[in-house]
């Protein structure tokens, strides 16, 4: 019998939501698919975030993901658009943490650097190293789907390690981990 498993990655955004998703049969990566959430022809940032879960619970529901890769937002020096991707990120994560999907979260950084072996790497030799480790025929014009792809596939690189990241197997984990953000 195959050990497979179905990977989620998601690059949480309010203009574009890229995701991907592989399929692990055996210890070995197949593509399965990559695709963006366009967003920005949404004016009400709280409509977008609808669209996000949404969107996010279809994926799941079709492709019924073993677990979830999703990068965590950088730190820049725009408050605003901060906030706005942190609520992209939290509304991706509760639409996988409704479902019981476990999700880890990983730096950008830290993913560049598994798909790449270059923590500084451009989006472009992201995009270029996993058409050749998974044989994709063309890249997206948009290369965020490609950063949800790379999210997942640095999930299954680091599989069975122990890593810096957080990871969440439900909501009470998610809390337990979290318990300085909780108001009492």
């Amino acid at each position: 019998m195959a050990n497979e498993r179905i990977i989620l990655g998601i690059d949480p955004g309010t203009t574009i939501m890229g995701f991907g998703l592989i399929k692990v049969v055996n210890k070995k990566m197949e593509f399965v698919q990559l695709n963006e959430l366009i967003l920005n022809k949404y004016d009400d940032h709280y409509m977008k975030l609808k669209v996000i879960f949404e969107r996010t619970i279809e994926l799941i529901e079709t492709h019924h993901p073993d677990e979830i890769a999703i990068e965590a937002p950088f730190f820049g020096k725009n408050v605003q658009s901060m906030l706005k991707l942190g609520r992209a990120q939290g509304v991706a994560m509760a639409a996988g943490l409704s479902r019981q999907i476990p999700i880890t979260e990983y730096e950008p950084k830290k993913i560049k650097m598994a798909i790449t072996g270059n923590g500084n790497a451009t989006k472009e030799q992201v995009a270029k190293m996993l058409q050749q480790l998974l044989g994709l025929k063309e890249l997206p014009k948009n290369l965020d789907s490609t950063d949800g792809l790379a999210a997942a596939v640095c999930h299954f690189f680091n599989s069975g390690k122990v890593v810096g990241t957080k990871s969440y197997s439900g909501w009470d984990a998610f809390v337990k981990q979290n318990e300085d953000k909780i108001r009492k």
